[in-house]
């Protein structure tokens, strides 16, 4: 009879048969039937032989996918997490005391030493009954958020992870003092980057990890299997005094199994934690800034999506605070470029418009040099409106970036008034509407603001600062409005 092995998902049997070896002719006579029926029975059964074959063509496109285009997987994927199995327990048997050795007739009672081993040689509860082991508990597995991770590439290279399981009951068959519970497995502790957000797969938010050290029991290990008493039928009734734990017939074997453990898949999609959020038209400067303003040293180059994914820097706190100015530091995240019709899934927009949740302040960097920056203006505040219209009602500040050069410097003052009157000073008072939302990336999108606001229904600007960040002018002035704009975010929170 051929068997087959269980083999990874990933791998091919390839069958290959040989035909059975003759039957050995060890005897001088034999029966002529009994040989044509062996001969019979023979052809209905093969040996069969295995070879493995890894299929890793689709492995490796992923990998150089992954190699050549990090951006498109840094921030979410999708992993199988397995809580450890719990370990077994045993089927034991009381020790025999029927059957103690005979003591030698030349054994002096007087001066033999004291049996410190007094009493049954198994374990007792505080009420009387036994103490059974039983199998150890299978490992849970946690998320949690760690400052030293950055992205979530790692886990395309790596999907699935399983604890460890629980250890077995170490027995010999028989009950005694020395009898122990199977080790408990250790707990599998996965980092994550800080602002990672937890889900079921295409399901329910499970944890939001925006600060570090946040954590999630996401799987929970099997209990351990128990042990049971073996012994015969007619002593039952008196070990049922003692213990609950007796095998009555062989179907109460599956006791001592440990559970499975828990299997589950998430998703993991990351957001960053940034204060201040900077947007924009590809190569409008937005990298420079951030290189100019912390110590950060995003890609710069003169062609369009130099930045790829988002770039983090810490800005300094603001020196008039004195000695507050270390609680007034702030992290900033220079986003890729958006384009019309980002919030559509054009350019590289729509992937990244989601690490814009957590800021308090956006920067709006337009580029003053082009043909009507007042329309790369437009098109960025519509394409956040169209996404998300909360983030048009978070306070920001306008950068015209380049006015060194001749076309920004002329028409400064006419770019700044015409900026300022796009907006509205009071806030709008809501309509009686039965709002509708949507969820798109995880958060939910209201529809009646996408439908019935309009960019000058919006608040205006809380400042207009014209710089040229790579020469260096007024960027002073400009960390000083950036510095009184995150003031006033707390002060109002």
């Amino acid at each position: 009879m051929a068997s087959l092995a269980f083999v990874p998902s990933s791998t091919f049997l390839v069958p290959r048969f040989y035909p059975p070896p003759p039957p050995p002719l060890t005897q001088q006579r034999f029966n002529w039937n009994q040989t044509i029926a062996f001969n019979n029975y023979s052809k209905c059964f093969s040996t069969i032989k295995c070879k493995l074959i890894t299929n890793t063509k689709h492995s490796q496109n992923h990998l150089h996918s992954l190699l050549k285009e990090p951006h498109k997987y840094f921030d979410q994927v999708i992993i199988t997490v397995r809580g450890g199995d719990g370990g077994h327990g045993a089927v034991l048997k009381l020790p025999n005391h029927s059957n103690k050795p005979p003591k030698s007739q030349f054994q002096n009672r007087t001066n033999s030493p004291p049996n410190k081993n007094k009493g049954p040689p198994y374990k007792r509860d505080f009420d009387g009954s036994l103490i059974l082991p039983s199998g150890g508990h299978g490992g849970d597995v946690v998320i949690y958020a760690d400052e030293g991770k950055d992205t979530l590439l790692e886990f395309h290279k790596k999907g699935r992870y399983n604890a460890k399981r629980g250890g077995n009951v170490d027995a010999m068959g028989v009950l005694t003092k020395q009898s122990r519970n199977g080790f408990s497995s250790t707990v599998l502790r996965i980092p994550v980057p800080v602002g990672t957000v937890v889900k079921h797969k295409r399901g329910k938010l499970l944890a939001d990890l925006a600060r570090p050290g946040d954590e999630i029991l996401v799987a929970r290990g099997g209990q351990g299997g128990i042990s049971l008493i073996e012994m015969p039928e007619r002593g039952r009734k008196k070990e049922l005094s003692l213990t609950t734990n007796v095998m009555r017939d062989d179907s109460d074997k599956v006791l001592i199994h440990g559970q499975p453990g828990e299997e589950i898949s998430l998703e993991l999609i990351l957001r960053v934690v940034a204060d201040v959020g900077l947007v924009g038209l590809p190569n409008a400067g937005k990298s420079t800034l951030l290189a100019a303003i912390t110590r950060a040293k995003p890609e710069i180059a003169d062609y369009p999506f130099t930045t790829l994914m988002p770039n983090l820097g810490q800005l300094g706190g603001d020196p008039d605070l004195g000695a507050g100015q270390y609680a007034s530091e702030a992290t900033l995240a220079d986003l890729p470029g958006l384009i019309e019709g980002a919030h559509l899934g054009k350019g590289l927009g729509r992937n990244f418009l989601r690490h814009l949740r957590r800021t308090r302040l956006l920067v709006h960097v337009v580029d003053a040099a082009t043909e009507n920056p007042v329309n790369d203006y437009r098109t960025i505040k519509e394409e956040l409106r169209m996404y998300n219209p909360e983030y048009l009602e978070r306070p920001y500040i306008v950068v015209l970036n380049k006015i060194d050069l001749p076309e920004a410097s002329n028409r400064l003052s006419s770019l700044n008034e015409e900026i300022m009157r796009i907006g509205s000073d009071e806030i709008p008072s809501e309509p009686e509407v039965q709002s509708l939302s949507c969820e798109a990336d995880g958060e939910k999108i209201s529809l009646k603001d996408k439908t019935e606001k309009e960019i000058e229904d919006y608040p205006r600007p809380l400042a207009v600062v014209g710089v040229s960040v790579l020469n260096g002018i007024r960027v002073n002035e400009m960390l000083k409005e950036i510095r009184a704009a995150l003031r006033k975010c707390a002060d109002s929170n």
